[in-house]
């Protein structure tokens, strides 16, 4: 698709029941539409919870390493599959978020050293990473109840992904629970996926 052979990679960052995995199957669903190959790498939360390590408020460095390292890995996977387009669910940030946010939660210090290790391995990804959305929490959106959210828990990691893109001046797009927001994060993935195609 582009003419170093790479695929596009678009990375969504945010707490959780934010929209990310909705607004990425959109964009999945208008680019297969238009005959472009697509990956979405997803679900690594409930991988690592199946792998036996800690989720939500219980992360430690250990699981923050696993996730960051297998979202690697499955970017990886689905460029040697020959995607034209990768989407991202987590990108590399999102586990720093959440971790930071498990030790706010907990009131613990995270390790200096290995916080800085996270972080250095988080950031090899950026380059990579052609476009980069960030959801905004809407507290007033209605939670699915099958899930056991702890609210402030979900208002930390989101102040902490915030913070993070802040922090390390990573460009991307904000995207709010507002309906016109959202087509609008679509049509700047399509378009931009479909000019890259062109090139």
């Amino acid at each position: 698709m582009t003419s170093s052979s790479q695929p596009l990679r678009i990375a969504m960052l945010g707490t959780h029941s934010t929209g990310k995995t909705t607004l990425l199957k959109r964009i999945e669903m208008e680019l297969r539409g238009r005959g472009v190959t697509v990956v979405l790498t997803e679900q690594l939360g409930k991988r690592a919870a199946a792998a036996g390590l800690p989720k939500m408020q219980h992360h430690t460095v250990q699981s923050t390493e696993w996730i960051i390292a297998q979202g690697i890995l499955d970017e990886a996977n689905a460029a040697v599959q020959g995607a034209d387009v990768v989407l991202i669910e987590h990108a590399a940030h999102t586990a720093i978020a959440y971790f930071e946010a498990a030790m706010a939660f907990r009131a613990e210090t995270p390790p200096r050293r290995e916080r800085d290790r996270l972080l250095t391995l988080a950031s090899t990804q950026l380059p990579k990473y052609d476009l980069t959305f960030a959801t905004v929490l809407d507290q007033n959106v209605p939670v699915d109840t099958n899930h056991e959210y702890d609210p402030a828990f979900r208002s930390l990691v989101d102040d902490r992904v915030h913070r993070l893109l802040a922090n390390d001046v990573i460009p991307h797009q904000r995207v709010t629970s507002d309906p016109d927001s959202q087509a609008h994060a679509v049509d700047v993935a399509v378009q931009h996926c479909l000019k890259e195609a062109l090139v």
